[in-house]
């Protein structure tokens, strides 16, 4: 015995063999929907169209779901004050844009030996953009890369 439920249907209890016979007459498919009650409950539906429905609601969640953005920012570990006010004003506008930012200094050759100077740049940068953004990870070295990373500050 199956608790029947549907559009157009009035809710009754009858055999599996009933319900099936209703549903075929119909020409919808005789779905179980909750098989822990006391008797189960079975529903007459189009099942393809209730999967399209289903894909289509996924779809649109996926669609409002916010994507992450990450701009790079790059820098050499003795870059002068123009070039790192130009950088800093990109940031500044990527961080209201509400991507995240990473910024790197990058070493090549023996430039290597002035890490501390890179990592002084990075934390004045990330103390430029304080009121922007928040800084996820403080410097650190990997590789020739000393990376900080910057999320965007939520909106009120």
């Amino acid at each position: 015995m199956v608790r029947v439920v549907g559009e157009e249907i009035e809710t009754q209890v009858m055999s599996i063999q009933d319900a099936l016979r209703l549903a075929d007459k119909m020409e919808l498919d005789l779905v179980e929907i909750s098989p822990n009650a006391d008797p189960p409950v079975c529903k007459i539906i189009d099942y393809q169209k209730y999967l399209y429905q289903q894909k289509k609601k996924q779809k649109e969640l996926k669609a409002k779901a916010t994507k992450i953005v990450v701009k790079e920012i790059r820098f050499g570990p003795n870059t002068d004050d123009h070039d790192y006010n130009f950088k800093l004003k990109h940031a500044v506008r990527f961080l209201e844009e509400g991507s995240k930012v990473r910024a790197y200094v990058f070493f090549k050759g023996r430039s290597i030996l002035f890490k501390e100077q890179g990592e002084l740049l990075l934390l004045r940068f990330a103390s430029d953009l304080e009121e922007y953004g928040k800084v996820e990870q403080l410097p650190r070295l990997e590789g020739k890369r000393m990376i900080i990373s910057i999320s965007p500050k939520k909106k009120k």
